[in-house]
């Protein structure tokens, strides 16, 4: 099974082109999969049936798996299945009648206008880390990229004059994206001053760089984010994806169309976008119930 499993993650790697921690995460599922059947003593793929798929869907519901995670786990086995049955490693593929479980899908947090604007202006301007951070801050609310997409942006991705970034997203799929003048004005500002004084002595197109010159990490934008949520006084959970969030239901909020705002964000389904809809509307509701006299 290992070496199936190894060829099928160099498959979605090359032919496929999902992103590491997509990969990650089918690497992650694959792993528990094998060792579910080796502690069933399966030695080929193809004494795998529906009845030990169900059984390996019990046991990880019972360590606490949750219905999204189950729902993922399913998709990575059944995709794994029908490629070694494609590939003639399988004669059958089990996970034909395997139902996924439907979840309910939270609504993201979204922070209002003014803390959006409170967790701008907290970096210190004065400092080059504080002026690249108000940079970074400004350009995923502008632009609602995800962190992986920030950290990959290098110098000819962005044009000022014209106005646009271009943004690799899941999949390595390229989008161009539209910036405001606020942003545009920070990563001018970014370029011509501040990444120079970051640079050193190094050589890099990534555009945004830590203290000693080398480009930023996902982990280190995460804490950046929160140690300024904290300052800022944001009570609610805040992650680089809040931003995101913030970007797509604002952009609503004030009229954006529903396809213009899916182009931006990079989903390639549009009822990914259409959740945000329904951020929309519970503010709705809220403003309503506030501010009706008879509600």
């Amino acid at each position: 099974m290992k070496n199936i499993i190894d060829e099928y993650l160099k498959f979605i790697q090359l032919e496929k082109g999902l992103s590491v921690n997509t990969i990650g995460a089918y690497r992650r599922d694959l792993k528990k999969y094998d060792e579910f059947l080796t502690l069933h003593k399966i030695s080929h793929i193809d004494f795998v049936d529906r009845q030990l798929i169900q059984e390996c869907l019990g046991h990880l519901h019972d360590e606490g798996a949750s219905s999204k995670s189950l729902a993922r786990f399913i998709s990575t086995i059944r995709s794994f299945h029908q490629f070694a049955l494609r590939e003639k490693y399988a004669a059958k593929d089990p996970t034909v009648l395997i139902e996924t479980p439907k979840y309910d899908r939270k609504l993201p947090d979204v922070l209002e206008i003014d803390e959006v604007l409170r967790l701008l202006e907290t970096p210190d301007l004065s400092k080059n880390n504080g002026y690249r951070d108000r940079t970074m801050l400004e350009l995923l609310y502008a632009t609602g990229m995800r962190v992986s997409e920030l950290i990959q942006i290098e110098l000819e991705d962005v044009n000022l004059i014209m106005g646009f970034i271009r943004v690799f997203g899941k999949g390595n799929k390229e989008r161009i994206v539209p910036l405001g003048d606020t942003v545009i004005e920070y990563l001018n500002t970014y370029l011509e001053t501040v990444r120079p004084q970051l640079l050193k002595n190094t050589v890099t197109d990534t555009l945004f760089l830590n203290m000693h010159g080398k480009p930023l990490s996902r982990q280190a934008i995460w804490k950046m984010i929160k140690q300024n949520g904290i300052k800022a006084n944001i009570l609610k959970t805040l992650t680089p994806h809040t931003l995101r969030h913030s970007f797509a239901t604002h952009l609503l909020e004030n009229g954006a169309d529903l396809r213009a705002v899916q182009e931006m964000l990079g989903h390639s389904d549009i009822s990914t976008t259409q959740l945000y809809t329904h951020v929309s509307k519970s503010q709705i509701r809220k403003m309503y119930n506030e501010f009706h006299p008879r509600a």
